[in-house]
């Protein structure tokens, strides 16, 4: 029998700020960034917990990205990431300062650490979070039950992302999720600003679990990272090879942007996992995504919906790609796109 807890005892948004190599993670300054909205609706603070060896000079970026209070944890024993040292480290600072809400970002690290510390300390984790809200559970009053107000709102897509599902955790504290990449906004950097920092030491009593990494590999990658691009050249089954690509490659090149794509073109085996948009690959957020042969599956909507300017190319009028998009064009992409790419090219020259 679990001890009934006291919710009223855990304060403030913990965000679990990411490290790798002694460089922080781009998942950690939005974490902190959406931690800062989260903390604003509920009158607090968000706190950034770093864990590492010989992080300290991270902390300025923190407190710069909006951090208003860091909790280091630097110890040799967590100079790589390995599963046990980092759950005890991370479990141990929500046990000590109580967090209300814990974020950690649904990267590799994350999904392996998240699971781990919410089961040590007995909350419920909603996993691969697109969106986070403050608000009242249930989200409409159902009679004859309590209506709660200022929970978090833990939005992600359910059955294979085909709906959406906001989930709460209103009987446990803290409220944990990991979030996607790529979704939540870094906060403007403000230069010299200040965060309170705090020493915490969770105590390592090294044991049989703790794994002893023997070699460190590190693949290296020559493909742009698309969630960096600010223009995406994206293409779909509908692009019909891999050899029709050069069309988008060529368009690309002409406009400054990068190739992308959708599932349907991984599972092909046409481009590398990488490059792909959606729910089971990148979420992304350029200034523009030119979806072409793409039909719009909601799970790549998914990926790729906050895009400022949305321009799509299809020649089937009915796919629910148009219903996303800020321009649509009907037609054969094979006639389109070389024609588009010329145009861009003169336009360029006559600059």
């Amino acid at each position: 029998m679990v001890n009934e807890m006291n919710l009223e005892e855990y304060k403030g948004v913990f965000v679990f700020a990411q490290q790798v190599d002694n460089e922080l993670s781009s998942i950690a300054l939005e974490l902190v960034g959406k931690g800062k909205d989260l903390a604003k609706d509920l009158g607090t603070e968000v706190t950034a917990v770093l864990i590492g060896s010989g992080v300290k000079d991270l902390c300025t970026e923190l407190a710069e990205y909006g951090a208003d209070r860091i909790i280091l944890v630097d110890d040799p024993e967590l100079k790589e990431y390995r599963t046990e040292p980092y759950a005890h480290a991370l479990a141990e600072v929500i046990k000590t300062y109580k967090p209300e809400i814990m974020l950690i970002g649904a990267t590799a690290i994350g999904r392996d650490l998240g699971p781990r510390v919410s089961a040590r300390i007995h909350t419920g984790l909603t996993a691969d979070c697109t969106q986070l809200d403050i608000g009242d559970f249930p989200i409409n009053p159902i009679p004859g039950k309590e209506q709660k107000h200022n929970q978090l709102l833990m939005t992600r897509p359910a059955f294979g992302g085909n709906t959406i599902a906001t989930i709460a955790c209103p009987e446990f504290r803290p409220q944990m999720a990991t979030v996607r990449p790529g979704v939540m906004q870094k906060a403007p950097r403000v230069e010299g600003a200040q965060a309170v920092i705090e020493e915490f030491n969770p105590g390592f009593v090294p044991d049989h679990k703790y794994v002893e990494i023997l070699k460190i590999v590190k693949a290296v990658s020559d493909v742009e990272d698309i969630m960096d691009a600010k223009i995406l050249v994206s293409g779909g089954r509908g692009v019909g090879s891999p050899e029709n690509f050069k069309l988008l490659e060529d368009l690309a090149a002409a406009i400054g942007g990068t190739v992308s794509c959708s599932r349907a073109v991984v599972d092909a085996g046409w481009k590398p996992k990488a490059l792909q948009v959606g729910q089971t690959g990148k979420t992304v957020r350029p200034h523009v995504y030119f979806a072409i042969g793409i039909s719009g599956a909601i799970q790549h909507l998914a990926g790729m919906e906050e895009s400022d300017i949305i321009i799509a190319i299809n020649k089937d009028e009915t796919a629910p790609i148009f219903d996303v998009a800020d321009y649509g064009v009907v037609g054969d992409l094979n006639k389109i796109v070389p024609v588009l790419t010329e145009k861009i090219k003169e336009a360029r020259a006559n600059k």
